[in-house]
């Protein structure tokens, strides 16, 4: 999927983020949002060809998607947005660095 500049292609559900991912973005002069509305449109960061598929079925299967972004500093940072629930919306997208999985 290409990215669309406009549009999100799921909905992010309750957003969360962890302190220390919350400190990275904050050191870097960005925000959450800087990185929320590239996941959304489908701009999936710094992941593999393959895991970039898997999203892709992911906005249609309704399985968990994951994106990857680095900081202007350098720092990666994750976002999760859960699986569908059984009645089909995503509850929750979270922010938070790799280390804290």
């Amino acid at each position: 999927m290409s990215p669309d500049s406009h549009h999100p292609h799921f909905a992010l559900g309750r957003i969360l983020a962890t302190p220390g991912a919350l400190q990275v973005i904050e050191h870097s002069g960005q925000t959450p949002a800087d990185f929320l509305s590239r996941h959304a449109r489908g701009d999936w960061g710094c992941i593999s060809a393959s895991d970039q598929q898997l999203n892709d079925r992911a906005i249609e299967s309704g399985a968990r998607i994951l994106s990857a972004y680095e900081t202007l500093n350098g720092v990666r940072l994750w976002i999760i947005t859960d699986a569908q629930d059984a009645a089909g919306h995503r509850e929750s997208t979270t922010i938070l660095l790799p280390q804290e999985y």
